[in-house]
């Protein structure tokens, strides 16, 4: 593919620097993260202020990760039919008023929901973004964009709690939530006032529901797709259910402060974002579907290791955190090939397929990360099986399901994808 920006789109007037518009799609991409991750030092708290369980505290990250899934389903295709700004706008804005509902919330109850919204508005700037650096770029100019995209990604997670952590030192739970308002209101203005529009009226798709479930009802018929977007929830499933449930074991059940957690968390995340790095080395001399199996399966043994040491309590805390840790960068490690192995085949309809992988990732992780509190209260005990489980079912559909040697031959063209990764 030739090194070229769009001559149609770079004559604009309005056209952004190459480096502008990634900080820009940066700071689009990184909502979603920050929403997620930035109050989860407060998750205690916000469970004894409602007088509720640990697991329906829980709930409310469960709906922000529920509402980022089927955000993905809904705003792609308004994107392809209406433009890229208006959709972005619309989803900024829903993240403020959500944002601000969370802050207000009377009950536990109210902030899920107001979480759900959150996480639908947050979906807009991953999906937008990506869909504007196709717009603009192909090659290598979109080669470079897509890497600082996904360094943004990976680097957010890992300031969003410490960040939550210390500010909570100065606020409550409420103002975590009010100065995602904030961040949410000045983005909405960014893409208004600073973003083009780099999908014209000429090259828009016609919308229409059914020729979206077609399209998505073709993919979920394909063994190999649908398996590796199994493998992707599953492998999101390790790391959320370390996301969701890390606050109250390890705040509650071995009396980490919320500064302490926040490293301890921070920690963790470079590890996850170290190991994904190495995935560009790797590539040198394994396929991408042997470093995704090898990377489930050594996930496996470390959690099967952490549920061992939690059960019995041996080596203490670092009996979880070590073991806890490796699972964590294996995790790390597999994801980004699934993409690079998905999205090989379907280059005529990656947005789409790249849509279901999303939604399949972050939806099948919200909805088995819960089970971390099953019986109302998070241990490190519980929260080490869900993690266990995950791995090992993730091994199970690559083995029988995806069967990685069957697709070694299109390594090629994923090892070109997942180098941005």
């Amino acid at each position: 593919m030739p090194s070229t920006v769009r001559d149609d789109v770079i004559s604009s007037p309005r056209m952004l620097r190459p480096g502008r518009l990634a900080a820009i799609l940066g700071a689009m991409t990184a909502i979603g993260p920050l929403t997620i991750d930035m109050y989860l030092p407060a998750l205690p708290t916000i469970a004894r202020h409602f007088a509720v369980t640990d697991a329906a505290a829980q709930a409310t990250l469960t709906g922000s990760l529920l509402g980022l899934a089927g955000g993905q389903l809904l705003v792609g295709p308004l994107a392809d039919a209406f433009g890229r700004r208006r959709p972005l706008i619309a989803g900024l804005v829903l993240h403020l008023l959500a944002s601000v509902l969370c802050a207000f919330a009377p009950d536990i109850e109210v902030l899920t929901v107001a979480r759900t919204l959150q996480g639908i508005g947050a979906s807009a700037g991953a999906v937008v973004a990506l869909a504007i650096i196709r717009d603009l770029y192909t090659g290598m100019p979109a080669a470079k964009l897509m890497s600082r995209l996904m360094l943004v990604t990976g680097v957010a997670p890992v300031l969003a709690p410490t960040i939550g952590s210390f500010m909570l030192r100065a606020t409550s739970w409420n103002g975590l939530f009010v100065v995602l308002a904030v961040a949410g209101g000045l983005l909405a203005s960014l893409a208004a006032f600073a973003l083009p529009e780099t999908n014209p009226p000429e090259r828009r798709q016609r919308a229409g529901i059914a020729r979206t479930f077609r399209s998505y009802g073709s993919l979920i018929g394909e063994r190999q797709f649908i398996g590796l977007c199994l493998a992707a929830g599953l492998a999101m499933t390790v790391i959320l259910g370390y996301v969701s449930g890390s606050s109250f074991v390890l705040q509650q059940q071995y009396g980490m402060s919320t500064a302490v957690f926040g490293l301890v968390f921070a920690a963790n995340s470079v590890g996850l974002i170290s190991a994904s790095q190495v995935n560009p080395t790797l590539l040198r001399r394994f396929t991408a579907s042997q470093i995704l199996a090898g990377a489930m399966i050594v996930c496996a043994i470390a959690s099967a290791a952490m549920v061992v040491l939690t059960a019995t309590g041996a080596l203490g805390l670092w009996g979880l955190l070590i073991p806890l840790f490796v699972a964590l960068a294996m995790a790390g490690l597999a994801l980004p090939n699934v993409p690079a192995l998905a999205l090989a085949p379907h280059g005529a309809r990656a947005g789409t397929a790249a849509a279901l992988l999303g939604a399949c990732q972050f939806g099948i992780g919200a909805m088995l990360s819960p089970l971390v509190g099953f019986n109302g209260t998070v241990t490190a005990a519980t929260m080490a099986v869900v993690i266990f489980g995950a791995a090992v079912l993730g091994v199970l559909v690559l083995v029988f399901v995806v069967r990685p040697r069957s697709i070694a031959t299109n390594s090629a063209d994923a090892e070109g994808l997942v180098a941005l990764h």
